[in-house]
């Protein structure tokens, strides 16, 4: 990351715009949006599917001395590097970012989602290990850089011109700005999660986790507010399935949480308490939080252009992009922080659509597993709308209980349902029978045969067949090892280790599966 003055200009050039002229410009621009939504500019002719995948980078002890073989320390990513990949930088030094092309959802789209990750994953992990480092799939990271601690790594920031830079953060000029607004007083953050509380200057520990975030388009632009209530339902069993963060850095656990406590009262996925604490504590409001329903799209495009607004960034240069006639409201895209969140978007009228972004997701073991979680959002995002499914009707405060119950404790969470024939149940059997064969059958209507759709989620079945997840799993292995004697600092950064070890060899042609199996 550089830290002269060009990024400090930056900064200081973000800061200086007037909040009132940036929102006057987000709220003229979102009735055009709306206006757009009204004359057809963002419906396709069918349903569409596109994918994020965030990955950190660990040292794999290839050439350096630094990246002794088999520590897997985090390392960073060299930003000529990420180019050569052909990934997006992200908020670390050490993060690297895929976007998928948006592909029609079929069993033909999916699989081209599937292969498009693996050609590329595969490309990058052979560039990147000429640097002696390998790219980890993962929902938090717990072994600091060589030579220095995590909170250090986290915390780190200087003065360049008066600006407080993260030393470890990329140079994206927004997340540097939040460390810079508002009063003295004001300034700073926190990551507060069972067991943790670690201040901090910048936004940067944020940085600690990664993710996968499904995206599904709607085929009719006026079904989103529907489709989005659907998804709010089905985000707290999803996320259930993929817990992946029990642990963070063991060094940054309070002094009164041991190993004991951690595996009693620690959270399964720490990734949601770190992304809500570390930016909510920037914002008069939760910007990062489970969202309200949503019952028209004039209130969708409402939210967007009113949510609060942290960083005025200065007006986009123009291109040729279709949306830059509202690039201002596209800008408050990126700092809409919800868990399911709607977007309006495109390059050119004919890619112009409504989709709903879905973000609970840790990044997961392996590829196949990831595209799993993709084909189940969209699967149940065709399914349950076509058939009316009666979970709908399901409290929006039970589904905010739901998601943070399945934060808290994963697959062992109680989780209220609402089933096929309108009867509640809290039988996790039940409701993951119900969830994966509508899923089936939404991926049937758009065109799966019945063993290809039934494919796509044998590795979810599998989880709730043998109520076991990534974060259940670490869980395990640390129970394990403490148990042999060693120390809780040891027992998860071994665990750690084993993690890494299986991903290499499973990441992108095996599964998940068989890690618990042995194989």
């Amino acid at each position: 990351m550089s830290t002269d003055s060009a990024l400090a200009d930056g900064v200081r050039e973000a800061l200086a715009v007037p909040h009132e002229e940036f929102a006057a410009r987000a709220e003229e621009e979102a009735e055009l949006v709306k206006q757009g939504l009204h004359d057809g500019a963002f419906d396709n002719h069918q349903s569409i599917v596109g994918f994020e995948y965030e990955f950190y980078a660990v040292a794999d002890g290839r050439w350096s001395e630094e990246s002794r073989a088999g520590e897997y320390a985090l390392m960073r990513v060299p930003r000529r590097l990420l180019e050569l990949m052909g990934f997006e930088k992200e908020l670390g030094l050490h993060n690297a970012e895929m976007s998928t092309s948006p592909q029609p959802l079929s069993d033909h789209g999916l699989r081209a989602q599937l292969e498009e990750v693996r050609a590329r994953l595969e490309a990058a992990e052979n560039t990147a290990a000429v640097e002696g480092m390998r790219l980890v799939s993962d929902g938090i990271w717990t072994i600091p850089p060589t030579g220095e601690t995590a909170c250090d790594y986290l915390t780190d920031s200087v003065e360049v011109d008066g600006i407080t830079v993260a030393v470890n953060m990329s140079d994206a000029v927004r997340y540097h700005a939040m460390a810079n607004a508002g009063s003295d007083e004001g300034r700073g953050t926190v990551v507060e999660a069972p067991g943790v509380s670690l201040p901090a200057d910048t936004v940067m520990p944020e940085s600690l986790i990664t993710s996968i975030q499904p995206h599904y388009q709607v085929a009719q632009a006026e079904t989103l507010p529907e489709h989005f209530r659907y998804a709010l339902r089905i985000a707290a069993p999803l996320l259930a399935l993929g817990v992946n963060s029990p642990f963070f850095p063991p060094e940054l656990y309070d002094d009164d949480w041991d190993a004991e406590r951690v595996l009693s009262e620690g959270a399964t996925e720490n990734r949601i308490h770190v992304f809500e604490s570390v930016l909510n504590a920037r914002t008069d409001a939760d910007k990062v939080r489970f969202p309200k329903d949503l019952w028209d799209l004039e209130t969708a495009v409402d939210r967007i252009a009113t949510d609060e607004t942290l960083i005025p960034m200065p007006e986009p240069e123009g291109t040729d992009r279709f949306d830059d006639a509202f690039a201002t409201f596209r800008t408050k895209h990126g700092s809409y922080w919800r868990w399911v969140r709607p977007v309006f978007e495109g390059a050119s009228r004919s890619s112009a659509n409504a989709r709903i972004e879905f973000r609970p997701i840790a990044a997961q073991p392996t590829v196949r597993d990831s595209i799993a979680f993709q084909a189940a959002f969209a699967g149940l995002m065709q399914s349950l709308p076509q058939r009316d499914h009666p979970v709908i009707d399901l409290d929006w405060e039970t589904a905010r209980s739901n998601f943070y119950a399945a934060v808290a404790d994963g697959l062992d969470a109680t989780i209220e349902w609402v089933g096929h024939d309108g009867r509640e149940t809290t039988d996790t059997d039940a409701l993951y029978t119900d969830l994966f064969d509508h899923a089936e059958a939404g991926l049937r209507t758009a065109g799966c045969p019945e063993a290809e759709a039934a494919a796509w989620l044998a590795p979810l079945r599998w989880r709730v067949a043998n109520r076991t997840t990534p974060a259940s799993w670490k869980r395990d292995r640390v129970r394990d090892r403490l148990d042999a004697g060693d120390d809780f600092e040891t027992a998860v950064h071994d665990t750690q280790r084993e993690y890494i070890d299986r991903q290499a060899e499973t990441l992108i042609d095996g599964g998940f599966s068989a890690w618990a199996n042995g194989d």
